[in-house]
């Protein structure tokens, strides 16, 4: 009979409410300014001011996956829902995802047209409302780096920077069409705008099937996890080692812990649910403690270590 011990800590974000504030924000110039491009794109006959549209939107629809996920990641999980809401920013984002990849077809398809049929295109306007769109995402990032140190404010702040290289293509194209009168710049620019969005969205879906598929989070390595916990006093080896993603930011792990007696067990199991939190972060742990038995050993502890 093996006494089966499960070890679940919850930490508390730091600087939530400055990091929810400033995703709102940021959401709020993206999301209003991605329209007014599009807007202006579609009067200007501009692909490249469409295109950077499209990747404001890409990128406010993410930050607001960043913004409702800080928020469900509060709610306590249900009878249900025994984990929560976290899972739900993942099947938003493929949605999104496949989404996108549709628009950047079409932008493409589109813009081969332009290349073969050259159209007027209002290089004037194309360069003030790219030159906006600019200080926009400017104004967009400075918000997201005072805004706090987490995971969703970096990974938004990360789309907001790609939104700042679509918006100086864009101006480029603008500047050479009104001082060159060179049409073909614009369709051209449009298909490097769509592989900015084509990069970020296939970056996305790679993070989603990982989540869905409960694999390993692409932050975290299973050998260097499994050595630091093997590594903890008390602990002989660990094996069965599982970690997976819950979904907004949280990380989950369970293991078999192999130590000497099963009396250590309560001295043992809070230096192990500490060394995981403070060297991963991963704050939800459940964990079997089990005495030697002779059977494959995947992490064993190292001569030497403390």
């Amino acid at each position: 009979m093996h006494d089966h011990g499960h070890g679940h800590t919850h930490g508390h974000h730091h600087g939530q409410a400055a990091s929810s504030a400033a995703l709102l924000l940021a959401l709020g110039l993206t999301l209003g300014f991605s329209f007014v491009e599009a807007l202006a794109g579609w009067w200007a006959s501009s692909l490249a001011l469409l295109g950077d549209a499209g990747h404001m939107l890409t990128d406010s629809f993410a930050l607001g996956l960043a913004a409702v996920a800080a928020r469900l990641a509060q709610r306590p999980p249900s009878q249900r829902l025994s984990y929560g809401l976290g899972r739900m920013e993942a099947l938003a984002a493929l949605i999104n995802g496949l989404l996108m990849i549709a628009v950047v077809a079409a932008i493409v398809w589109h813009a081969v047209e332009r290349l073969l049929t050259p159209q007027t295109v209002a290089g004037g306007t194309v360069t003030v409302v790219a030159l906006i769109g600019l200080i926009i995402n400017i104004a967009a990032a400075w918000l997201l780096s005072r805004g706090g140190n987490d995971l969703n404010t970096r990974a938004a702040l990360l789309h907001v920077m790609g939104d700042l290289l679509g918006s100086v293509a864009a101006l480029a194209a603008g500047l050479i069409i009104q001082f060159t009168g060179w049409m073909p710049i614009d369709p051209l620019l449009s298909v490097l705008i769509c592989g900015l969005i084509l990069a970020s969205t296939l970056s996305l879906l790679r993070q989603v099937f990982t989540t869905l598929l409960e694999g390993v989070p692409e932050s975290l390595s299973l050998p260097e996890v499994g050595r630091s916990m093997a590594a903890v006093d008390g602990i002989v080896s660990v094996h069965d080692l599982h970690i997976w993603s819950l979904g907004a930011g949280r990380v989950a792990l369970s293991a078999h812990v192999v130590i000497t007696s099963l009396t250590d067990w309560p001295a043992v199991l809070p230096r192990l649910q500490t060394a995981l939190a403070s060297q991963f972060g991963i704050e939800h742990a459940t964990l079997q403690p089990e005495v030697p038995r002779t059977e494959p050993i995947v992490f064993k502890r190292k001569r030497g270590d403390a």
